[in-house]
């Protein structure tokens, strides 16, 4: 980080009640409180949200695109975790 910028911050909403926060931009802020500030006066204008987490973009560690073969495969072993030699009723619907 540059001495002259302020930290990034990912922001994520939660449009109602039960459902998932899902991320919806980035912002620069001085700290987490201003992030929490920003983030609320530029993302929930129109009541969307009734609940909003800030991170530090610098905190977040995630998979790479180009490692997804590698990382995920030990999964395919698991065969178990995917129950499809389960003969599932006519009669239902959707699962």
């Amino acid at each position: 980080m540059k001495n002259n910028q302020w930290p990034l911050f990912e922001v994520f909403i939660r449009s109602k009640q039960g459902l998932h926060h899902r991320h919806v931009g980035s912002l620069r802020a001085a700290d987490e409180t201003m992030a929490l500030e920003n983030a609320r006066d530029a993302y929930t204008r129109r009541r969307e949200g009734v609940s909003i987490w800030v991170v530090k973009s610098a905190l977040i560690t995630a998979s790479q695109p180009e490692d997804k073969g590698a990382f995920f495969d030990p999964a395919d072993d698991k065969v178990y975790r995917h129950p499809t030699f389960y003969r599932i009723p006519d009669g239902i619907g959707h699962m």
